[in-house]
């Protein structure tokens, strides 16, 4: 794994405003739930960073403390425009969602007793869920060809969502192992 994103140069550099837009258009587009369709906007839509760019950044911005696509949208861009591109990223990404929490709190204080409030989350919950399955799946997909990485993932996973291993210790101990995996095969 490289997490030097100079190594391919993306289609598209974007400016402060594109990234500000961007972001922001995506911010509101997956409210509640950015990283499934982070994918989407930035490699197939913007084609800002390549698939296995993508895969890469995610991973160190998962280790990273905070939410994933936030650490994604700060990384993103520093790298095209430096601490303005990164602001400009960040702003973009929290100022409509909120702007609409803050408007559903007030909504959600009036109705919070209505069943048919109650019903409407179980089912985002569950829309939820489905698309987290379709970004695991997607992020998985450049995976494919390295064994390294698969069974990373895979130890991973059974430790975390089989045993019930903590994730701090899960990760204290994989990563290292992930970064020695990753280093064998760039030789």
């Amino acid at each position: 794994m490289n997490y030097d994103l100079t190594h391919e140069q993306p289609a598209v550099r974007p400016t402060s405003r594109e990234l500000f837009t961007g972001f922001l258009g995506l911010g509101f587009m997956s409210f509640g739930g950015a990283l499934p369709l982070a994918h989407r906007a930035i490699v197939e839509q913007r084609r800002w960073l390549t698939g296995p760019e993508f895969t890469d950044l995610l991973g160190l911005c998962q280790f990273l403390p905070g939410g994933n696509v936030i650490n994604l949208s700060v990384a993103i861009g520093m790298h095209f425009r430096g601490i303005r591109g990164a602001f400009a990223a960040i702003f973009g990404l929290i100022a409509g969602p909120s702007l609409v929490v803050i408007a559903l709190g007030v909504l959600y204080e009036h109705t919070q007793n209505d069943p048919h409030v109650k019903h409407l989350f179980a089912g985002l919950a569950a829309a939820a869920a489905g698309l987290l399955i379709a970004m695991a799946v997607k992020v998985l997909v450049p995976l494919w060809r390295d064994w390294r990485a698969l069974a990373i993932v895979v130890a991973g996973f059974i430790a975390i969502a089989i045993v019930r291993f903590p994730l701090l210790p899960t990760m204290l101990v994989l990563t290292p192992i992930s970064i020695y995996l990753a280093s064998r095969s760039a030789q």
